[in-house]
C-alpha cells in the first residue's frame, strides 16, 4: 500500500509539473543597454519579477546598438516566444521587424520607450512613464525656483531616443511661458556619467566658468552626476552657484540632493516589472484590446520632499 501510494504521488507530481511547464509563458525582452544606474536597475527588476511570475524570460542586452536589438527581436521570433517586450534604443527603424513579429502572431509590447511606426497595430501597447510630463515637471520646478528668470545649460540624452526627445519638448513647453527663461547651451551626453562630465566641462569652458548660467537641466541623473563632478573640479558649487534639476531619482542622486549639490530630480521608477508583466500576461490570456499607452506615474523630489 505504501509503495502504491508513493508511486501514485510521484505520478501526480510529474503530471502537475508537466502541466505547469506546458502553461509556462516565454517572453523575450530586448533591453536598450546598461548605461547609467537606472537601466541596470530596470533590467534586474524585470528579471526578478519574471521569476516571481513563473515567466521564462529570454533577456538580450543591445548595449545601445539598434542593430543588435533588431537581431535580438528576430531571434525571439525564431524561438517562437509567446510575447516580446522591447525597450527601444531609438524611436525609428522598427516597422519591418515588427511586421515580422506580427506575421508570426507574436504580440509586441513596448516598455519604457516609444517607437515611431506608421501602423500602430504592429504593437499591442506601450507601458511607460510620461517622458514629456517629466520634462514639464522639471521645467515647472525650475520656473518656480528661479522666479522665471534663468539661463539654462541642457545635457541631452542619446540623440533620437524617446526620453531625450520628449523630456526636451516637455521642458521647453514650460519655460517658453517665461520670456526670461532660455536654454543657452545644449549638447548630448548619451545618458552617461562620463558623457555628462565632458559636456559640462565644455559648457564651463565656453561660458567663462558658467558665468550668467542659472541652471543645469539634465535628461537623466547620471549625466547630472558627471556635471556635478566637472563643476566641483572647476571650483564651482553645484546646487548653490547653479540650480541642478534632472530625471531618474537614482540612489546616487538622492545623496547629492541630501548634500545640497543637486536641487531636484523627477523620479523614473525602475521597479516597473510589476506594471509591465500583468499587462502582458492578461493580454495573452484574453486578447482584449488595450489602450496604446499604459502610463506609469512620475513624481518630483527635492531634499525637502524625499521619496523611497
Amino acid at each position: 500500500m505504501k509503495l502504491t501510494s508513493l508511486f501514485s504521488a510521484a505520478i501526480g507530481a510529474a503530471v502537475l509539473m508537466s502541466a505547469t511547464s506546458a502553461l509556462a509563458v516565454t517572453i523575450g525582452f530586448s533591453q536598450v543597454g546598461d548605461e547609467g544606474d537606472w537601466r541596470p536597475a530596470f533590467s534586474r527588476d524585470m528579471q526578478a519579477e519574471a521569476k516571481k511570475e513563473g515567466i521564462d524570460l529570454k533577456f538580450a542586452d543591445a548595449q545601445g546598438k539598434e542593430e543588435a536589438q533588431l537581431t535580438a527581436v528576430r531571434s525571439f521570433i525564431a524561438q517562437k516566444v509567446d510575447a516580446i517586450i522591447i525597450a527601444p534604443v531609438v524611436v525609428t527603424g522598427w516597422d519591418q521587424v515588427l511586421r515580422e513579429a506580427k506575421r508570426a502572431n507574436i504580440p509586441v509590447f513596448l516598455a519604457d520607450r516609444d517607437v515611431d511606426v506608421t501602423d500602430k497595430s504592429l504593437y499591442v501597447t506601450r507601458i511607460s512613464a510620461d517622458f514629456n510630463l517629466e520634462g514639464k515637471l522639471a521645467g515647472a520646478w525650475l520656473a518656480q525656483a528661479s522666479k522665471g528668470n534663468c539661463n539654462i545649460v541642457e545635457l541631452q540624452g542619446t540623440t533620437g531616443a524617446a526620453p531625450a526627445i520628449e523630456r526636451k519638448k516637455g521642458f521647453e513647453a514650460i519655460i517658453s511661458n517665461f520670456p526670461n527663461m532660455k536654454i543657452i547651451k545644449t549638447q548630448s551626453g548619451d545618458f552617461t556619467t562620463d558623457g555628462g562630465k565632458k559636456v559640462m566641462e565644455a559648457f564651463i569652458k565656453s561660458t567663462d566658468n558658467l558665468k550668467g548660467v542659472c541652471a543645469s537641466f539634465a535628461h537623466n541623473d547620471n549625466m547630472q552626476l558627471g556635471a556635478i563632478q566637472a563643476m566641483k573640479e572647476a571650483g564651482l558649487k553645484p546646487g548653490k552657484d547653479v540650480l541642478m534639476v534632472s530625471v531618474d531619482y537614482v540612489p546616487a542622486m538622492k545623496t547629492e540632493l541630501a548634500k545640497g549639490e543637486a536641487n531636484a530630480s523627477v523620479e523614473l521608477r525602475s521597479a516597473i516589472g510589476k506594471y509591465i508583466y500583468p499587462v502582458v500576461l492578461n493580454y495573452l490570456k484574453d486578447k482584449k484590446p488595450l489602450p496604446k499607452w499604459v502610463v506609469i506615474p512620475s513624481d518630483l523630489h527635492t531634499a525637502a520632499t524625499p521619496g523611497n
